[in-house]
């Protein structure tokens, strides 16, 4: 099962709508078909392990990071599949909560004889579908905030000065996180700002384009801006507020840029009503970079499901800018909590990886 937990997490960030899943073919000790979930969600994990396998699949078991499918959507079920293929023990790590699915199919593999093992480190294989999950739950995607600060929690100097307060290994392993979601999101201060391309820049990580997303209530991302240039190679996406410039709307559109315009707010735009637009786009792992603007606002408004925090061995002092703005709590029972998941030293840096409390 660890196996195909490497295999599915190899796919994250490329197979959305569907959660990347790993499947690995085992039999008389020798592993004879491996797979994970397909760039853009097809084919899936089982389908891809059982070509492998062909033939000695029959007699076989199949450890899967999730309960195979058990209905038709844009391809058959994958439990019939595993059944056409002999496999006879099927070893599975989470249920799938798909309400079409979640027990039925290893209820069906049940039915036809197949043995079943469920829940094989179970609390790693739901967090490989998390994103997935969320859309079902919230009906929007899992939120993963990231920041990048110096010890006490400034992202720059007084004079926005803010390049590079961590070093090159860290700086790596953000764009490996970029990479592992299905899309990169900032805000318009941080475009104006910095002129990011918010693509994942280590060559052969992933094979799929990652989307790019603006929170841009007035649509002033420039037209020159690296973002809008290279929206014909990687997608660029901008929520922004009703009513909106039409001539602004027409240049940005015919640069290639995918516009979502959503209710006005008092502080631009309503940003959980923007996440659901997100997840009704087929998104299911957004994560979110940009200054103490945005980061504020997701806390507000209870929406950062994770925190990925690099820590500069640093300090910078009272007048930096913080990595969040101030979004009015008054007493410590109305903070956000996070429980801590992992830390990894990066170089001199540090990152601490967060899940909501």
């Amino acid at each position: 099962m660890r196996a195909a937990i490497n295999l599915a997490r190899r796919g994250l960030g490329q197979t959305a709508p569907n959660p990347s899943v790993g499947c690995v073919i085992v039999k008389n000790g020798q592993v004879v078909g491996r797979g994970v979930t397909a760039p853009g969600g097809r084919p899936h994990a089982e389908v891809v392990a059982l070509a492998m396998a062909g033939t000695q699949a029959k007699g076989a078991t199949a450890y899967v990071t999730l309960e195979p499918c058990s209905f038709t959507g844009k391809t058959g079920p994958c439990t019939e599949v595993l059944i056409a293929a002999g496999i006879t023990r099927v070893v599975v790590g989470a249920t799938d909560p798909h309400p079409k699915v979640n027990g039925a199919g290893v209820t069906k593999l049940r039915s036809q004889g197949i043995e079943i093992i469920e829940n094989i480190l179970r609390e790693d294989c739901e967090e490989l579908i998390a994103g997935f999950a969320m859309v079902i739950r919230e009906n929007r995607p899992l939120i993963t905030l990231k920041l990048a600060s110096s010890l006490d929690g400034k992202i720059a100097t007084a004079k926005g000065d803010s390049q590079w307060i961590t070093g090159e290994p860290a700086r790596r392993a953000a764009h490996a996180l970029r990479g592992r979601h299905d899309a990169v999101l900032a805000g318009v201060g941080t475009v104006l700002a910095d002129d990011p391309e918010l693509t994942c820049r280590i060559e052969g990580f992933r094979s799929a384009p990652i989307v790019r997303i603006v929170v841009d209530s007035h649509l002033r991302t420039p037209l020159l801006s690296q973002l809008v240039r290279g929206a014909a190679k990687n997608p660029l996406w901008i929520l922004h507020r009703n009513g909106a410039d039409k001539l602004r709307i027409k240049a940005l559109e015919s640069a290639g840029v995918k516009l979502i315009e959503l209710p006005a707010a008092s502080a631009g735009i309503d940003l959980a009503a923007g996440m659901k637009a997100l997840a009704r786009h087929g998104l299911t792992r957004v994560l979110v970079e940009g200054g103490g603007t945005i980061a504020a606002a997701l806390l507000r408004e209870k929406l950062a499901d994770r925190l990925a925090w690099f820590h500069a061995p640093c300090v910078i002092g009272a007048d930096g800018w913080p990595a969040a703005q101030g979004f009015g709590i008054g007493t410590l029972a109305q903070m956000p909590r996070f429980e801590l998941l992992a830390q990894h030293r990066l170089g001199s840096d540090i990152l601490s990886e967060y899940k909501k409390a």
